[in-house]
């Protein structure tokens, strides 16, 4: 399990140069932020789910999965690495859940979207410059739900992952025991 993560995460060397980063200075060095073991990739897994939902783009949403691996001591490269999961692809089914279970979560019309303004869908062919504004405005019209649905599902989404790697890193040393002890009785 280590050589696979070892192989497609960023060194320890170019994480620390990151501009966005290398604010965190000598708070970079503690050991666990850089290990490979469950606990510390379950961790950065949450880390990551949890980060991934803060509004803003991805420079914003590295320098929280930065702040919550240096606090909690986890692995940074996947805390990092998994904020990746929401992006221009992945965003506004994301929102749209975290709208949802917010409206749930306040009493409001839930999955009501006849009030809101409609998407102006003109600017898709503008540059990103112009149309982060305009996206931005129509996602405050979604306000308190939005802003609490986003916590509960970053919230929901990190405790799944954290439970969900530990369990399957369980499971995979299990099996790579019981698959080593027959390996070891065949050669008996």
């Amino acid at each position: 399990m280590r050589k696979f993560f070892k192989k497609y995460l960023p060194s320890h060397e170019s994480i620390q140069q990151n501009r966005f980063v290398n604010f965190f200075g000598t708070l970079l060095y503690h050991h666990n932020l850089w290990h490979l073991h469950r606990r510390s990739v379950a961790g950065g897994v949450a880390a990551g789910l949890f980060a991934g939902l803060i509004p803003g783009s991805n420079p914003v949403q590295f320098f929280f999965a930065t702040l919550f691996s240096v606090i909690f001591k986890v692995n940074l490269p996947i805390a990092v690495f998994v904020t990746l999961y929401s992006n221009p692809f992945t965003i506004v089914p994301l929102y749209l859940a975290a709208y949802t279970l917010g409206s749930w979560a306040t009493g409001s019309r839930a999955g009501s979207f006849d009030d809101l303004p409609p998407l102006e869908l003109s600017l898709l062919d503008k540059k990103f410059s112009e149309w982060l504004p305009v996206l931005t405005d129509y996602l405050t019209t979604f306000g308190k739900p939005l802003i609490i649905g986003l916590f509960l599902l970053a919230t929901l989404l990190s405790v799944i992952g954290y439970f969900t790697v530990r369990i399957l890193w369980r499971y995979y040393v299990i099996h790579a025991w019981q698959k080593r002890a027959r390996r070891n009785h065949s050669n008996q």
